[in-house]
């Protein structure tokens, strides 16, 4: 009986690590790709909500698509030296164009 109970221990573990590993993989294949990311996706926020989670964080990086991300300010204090406050829009889910402000640097008059 000892001997029986010792064989079947290891074919329980691989059969635990089996179902467990398999289960990682459905979970990573399944989760919406803003949750894989961890970044708040502008499309499925309100403008407002948009707005607001910049205001609150000072800087927040956002997905703005499938594929797509940045970095938002709420004012110049987040920039870098030597930077400057761009305009810019985002899509949001009741504004195509929702406003939002990114750090950027100065255009170059240089025609080198």
């Amino acid at each position: 009986m000892e001997q029986t109970s010792q064989s079947i221990r290891p074919a329980m573990r691989r059969l635990a690590i089996t179902l467990l590993s398999g289960s990682a993989v459905i979970a990573a294949v399944t989760l919406p790709s803003h949750a894989q990311s961890g970044r708040p996706d502008t499309r499925k926020m309100t403008c407002a909500q948009v707005q607001s989670t910049i205001k609150q964080r000072g800087a927040a990086v956002l997905a703005t698509g499938q594929y797509t991300f940045d970095r938002y300010v709420a004012d110049r204090s987040f920039c870098e030296r030597g930077q400057i406050l761009r305009n810019d829009y985002v899509p949001s889910r009741d504004n195509a164009k929702c406003f939002v402000q990114r750090c950027g640097h100065r255009p170059s008059f240089n025609n080198n």
